[in-house]
Order: C-alpha cells, then structure tokens, then sequence
C-alpha cells in the first residue's frame, strides 16, 4: 500500500481545488453512515471508488456519462465486462480514465487521487473501516477532498433510496434521482401489493452466491441483499438464519437437508477473474444457451443431490450485479414470477427492464440476465 506521503504535494493543488469549488454552493450533505460531510456542488470531478456505481451515475448524466468523472475503482472491466464494452463502444476515452485499486485490499493510491483535483470520493459503505484505519478521512480533509459513503451492497433494500438521492444532490440532479426513485418504487409495489392481497404460502428458496466461481460451496446471503430480494418477492429465504450479516457460507448438507423447493444461483462473466470457471455467464447480451448448461451443470454437484428445486426444474440464474446497484427491483420482479408463475403471469421483468434502459440510461436494452432449466422443459 502507498501511504500518504506527500503532502506538501497535496497542498500544491489545493489553491486550484479551492478557486474552482469557489463557484460552487457549500452544503453540507448527510451520508450513509450518518456523517456529516460538507462538500461544494454541484460537483463537477469526481472520484468513484467503485467502477460499478456508475450504473447510477449513467442515469444522472446520461447524455455524458462519465464527464465529471476524473478516476475510478478498476473493477468494472473485470466484474462486468459486457457493460464495459458497451460504454467503451459509446465513448472511447473512458479507456484513458485513471483507475485505483480498492481501500480494502490496501491498493487505494492516495497521492494519484489528490493529483486528479476531485470535488469528492463516493465511496461504497464496506470501505469504511479501511479508510478510517488508514486515516484517509483526514488526510484528504486537509487539501479539501470529502468523502461521501454510499451504499448499493451492504444493506440494498434499506439504503438504496438515500443513497440515490444522496449522489443526486452531489450532482445536482436531485429531480432526476427522485423521478428514479419513484420508478423503483412503483415496480417493487407491483410485486408487493400483489402479494399483499393474495397472501400466497412461501416456497424455501436457497440463493447461492456465485455459483461455480470457486470449487466451494456454498456462498450465500443472510437477511439483506439477495436474501432480502428472495423475502420481498413472496419466498423464505433458506439461510436468513444460518448467516448473521449480509453474506456468508451454507453448508452442502445444510441444503439438503432443508430440502429448498426453488434455487437461484447468481453469476456473470467472470472470465478476469477465474478463465475458464464454472460461473454462469448472464448479463448484458449473454449467450443464453450456454448460461443454462453451465446453470445445469451446477445442480450435478453434491450439495443439490435429490433436492426438490432440482427434481421439478425449479432451478434459475440471474445477473450477480443486481446486489450492487439500484436496478433490484428488475431482479425482485423476475424472483416472483420464479416463486409464483401464476400469480405472476402478467408481469414482465424484462419491459420493465427495457423501460428502465429506455428512460434513464444511455445504453441499449440487451437481454441475458436471467435464465432457468424451466425455459428449457
């Protein structure tokens, strides 16, 4: 890890920083953690300390995605290739954007983010720890550079809302991030009201987490992101009471012997990662077939042995970056019609995806995001 060393270098830039935020309004803007952090805005350079939250900050610029942005977090090409692709393909120069590495890992360079002047770091809520045990706080206090924690992963289904209308007011686009809100609200009572009126019985449904990424198994989540999506969608999410926090590990014999009437493993394409891996490769664009062999493949391995989700097909897919970005209710959508078809037959996740391309982002609609061994019966 480079520690912060320079500071001298630091004050340098700090004249250029103060003179531009000079034009800016100075507010003080309460972040997911409860801090209170003053920053000047609208800003105007930005740091991501996620690659993956542009999928939010797209929908606020969406004519120019990535022109507040001065660097970011290096896991997009890598997490999310396809998506990548795509903003490549729409605006080469995002190639020559400065890329960091991550504050947990201890790869976050200091020095290069004060080089590149930014109004502020949006940095995602699992990161706090490192950055407080490191001193980065204080250390970009001093030339000027506020950091506003967010939150995407950790707790989704309670945090997105603010999260959204925190970046919105950091951008100065607050009427945009309240029109997405209402969007996202809206979907997620077309699932919720339903279920509310037909109060239906609740299938068992064990999420894996990653499903092939490791010979492992088997990651899961507790009662928060996926496992929280499964609830809201009209299932009993297995191991809500077997994991304490937001994600852990289930045992294979724990599996089998809940016996899980529906499984939903989580995948993308993570050939940067593991080449070659036994993930399943949904998301933007994917190759459908080959996600459901891979998806059928999983059900062979111990952990599934006899159980009722694989005897009756009731086993799925679904893009593993809807527990990392406000797009859930697409997901939560697609779970209920898994849970309950019948209940469900007049829903559809995928316009309703289609919709939220066609209002709010600057690519094209693609399908591969969800696939199951049902589509192939």
């Amino acid at each position: 890890m480079r520690l912060f060393g320079k500071v001298a270098f630091a004050a340098m830039s700090w004249s250029v920083i103060f003179s531009s935020a000079a034009l800016a309004d100075k507010i003080s803007i309460k972040d997911i953690t409860g801090r209170d952090v003053e920053v000047n805005v609208p800003v105007e350079h930005v740091i991501l300390g996620e690659g993956r939250q542009v999928y939010f900050t797209a929908i606020l610029d969406r004519d120019n995605p990535f022109k507040r942005i001065v660097g970011w977090r290096d896991d997009l090409p890598k997490a999310d290739p396809e998506s990548y692709s795509a903003y490549l393909a729409k605006d080469a120069t995002i190639a020559k954007i400065p890329t960091f590495g991550g504050m947990k890992d201890g790869t976050f360079d200091v020095e290069q983010a004060v080089s590149l002047k930014p109004d502020v770091i949006i940095m995602n809520v699992d990161a706090k720890t490192a950055t407080e045990e490191a001193g980065y706080i204080d250390k970009l206090g001093k030339v000027g550079i506020p950091i506003v924690y967010i939150d995407f992963r950790e707790k989704p289904m309670e945090n997105t809302e603010a999260s959204i209308r925190i970046i919105g007011k950091l951008f100065g686009k607050e009427d945009k991030a309240e029109e997405f809100v209402k969007f996202r609200a809206e979907n997620i009572s077309k699932v919720t009201d339903v279920l509310a009126k037909a109060n239906p019985s609740k299938p068992l449904v064990f999420i894996e987490r990653a499903g092939g990424y490791s010979d492992d198994c088997c990651m899961s989540f507790g009662n928060e992101n996926f496992g929280k999506m499964v609830e809201v969608a009209g299932g009993t999410n297995m191991a809500k009471d077997i994991i304490p926090g937001t994600f852990g590990n289930v045992h294979p014999e724990q599996i089998i012997a809940s016996n899980p009437d529906q499984i939903i493993v989580t995948g993308g394409n993570w050939e940067g990662y593991v080449p070659g891996g036994n993930w399943v490769g949904v998301g933007y664009g994917a190759d459908e077939k080959e996600a459901q062999r891979k998806l059928d493949a999983l059900t062979k391995r111990p952990a599934f042995t006899g159980v009722k989700a694989v005897k009756n097909g009731n086993v799925h897919a679904i893009w593993h970056q809807f527990y990392n970005n406000p797009y859930q209710f697409v997901a939560i959508q697609e779970i209920a019609k898994w849970l309950h078809p019948d209940l469900f037959a007049d829903l559809d996740p995928t316009a309703t995806f289609k919709e939220l391309h066609a209002r709010f982002l600057p690519l094209d609609y693609k399908s591969g995001y969800f696939v199951s061994l049902k589509d192939g019966q």
